[in-house]
């Protein structure tokens, strides 16, 4: 099979290597593509850790297909099924995964992209959000994942602020459910800003969606006494300080929403699938970019420099 191998900094080779074969337990999926993570970014620049080369179709996590082969013990899903897939090689052309971390897609969703994994991240991250109706609600960072937490918050009877850097992810916001929007240009301005829009009380609920320094430190502003603070963002480049003495005097609860159980991972898979295939969370709008294997680094610099009009990028397997 053709799988993207990372043999240095922002160099990926298309390789020919072994087809995967499934053990016990799992399944062999023919993909028919992977959405592209911004988590896959710092890596394919290159970290003081990584050592090349990479593992054929490794980064890619949110994969989807078609089940072409079975391994001993599996019950529950058969060849021929679309699947949502919960695996880390999916930069290719086949992957494995044990067949109790994949959903079987109905089959209304035939014929759409459906990189189900971060939408799987965004149930679980809002289960654990706790938000509730009336709540005013910030979300620090509208990009993918933040556009699905803002349906996911407004839908719930909440009141969401939308924060972002480009105009056109607060129109996407407001698509999405956002009662105000508030451009991410100046710290103090924003604070200034919420606290007009909350009558100073900030926030109940404020979910950083960003993964970088600045973005945590203005979602803890944010946050009002008693309030919960919501790390949705990917920290992956280094340390990062808090402001402890303010977390002591508002006295607010910190929710690191990063999922490790792979129950709790699947429970989320298939929560998204069906929010999906409800028409609860609309994927189109979401899926922007698209590229083929052979394409790969220039979708992930897509994904880090954000052209016009980008939300999603997703490789695709002919």
């Amino acid at each position: 099979m053709k799988a993207a191998v990372l043999v240095a900094p922002a160099r990926i080779e298309i390789r020919d290597v072994p087809l995967p074969e499934p053990g016990t337990g799992e399944v062999r999926v023919r993909l028919e593509g992977c959405g592209v993570c911004a988590s896959n970014i710092e890596p394919w620049e290159g970290q003081p850790w990584s050592t090349f080369p990479g593992t054929p179709g490794g980064m890619g996590h949110e994969g989807w297909g078609v089940v072409d082969a079975l391994g001993a013990d599996v019950a529950g899903v058969a060849e021929g099924d679309r699947v949502a897939l919960l695996a880390g090689a999916s930069f290719a052309e086949y992957d494995v995964a044990r067949a109790d971390q994949l959903v079987v897609l109905p089959q209304g969703l035939a014929g759409h992209a459906i990189p189900g994994e971060p939408v799987a991240c965004a149930m679980n991250i809002f289960r654990r959000s706790d938000v509730r109706p009336g709540q005013t609600v910030a979300i620090v960072g509208i990009g993918f994942l933040g556009a699905i937490l803002t349906k996911l918050a407004s839908d719930a009877g909440a009141r969401v602020i939308a924060i972002s850097r480009r105009a056109e992810s607060l129109d996407l916001a407001r698509r999405f459910g956002a009662a105000e929007t508030v451009a991410m240009d100046d710290h103090w301005a924003i604070i200034e800003r919420v606290k007009a829009l909350t009558g100073e009380a900030m926030c109940e609920r404020v979910i950083e969606a960003v993964g970088k320094q600045w973005p945590l430190d203005l979602a803890s502003a944010l946050v009002g006494f008693g309030g919960r603070l919501v790390i949705a963002g990917y920290h992956q480049d280094g340390p990062r300080q808090v402001n402890m003495q303010d977390w002591n005097w508002k006295g607010i609860d910190v929710v690191n929403a990063h999922e490790r159980d792979p129950r709790v991972a699947l429970r989320g898979l298939a929560e998204g699938v069906a929010a999906v295939a409800e028409g609860r969370i609309d994927l189109d709008a979401l899926v922007t970019h698209r590229f083929p294997l052979d394409r790969l680094g220039e979708a992930i610099a897509a994904t880090r420099d954000k052209p016009a009009g980008f939300v999603k990028a997703v490789v695709t397997y002919a």
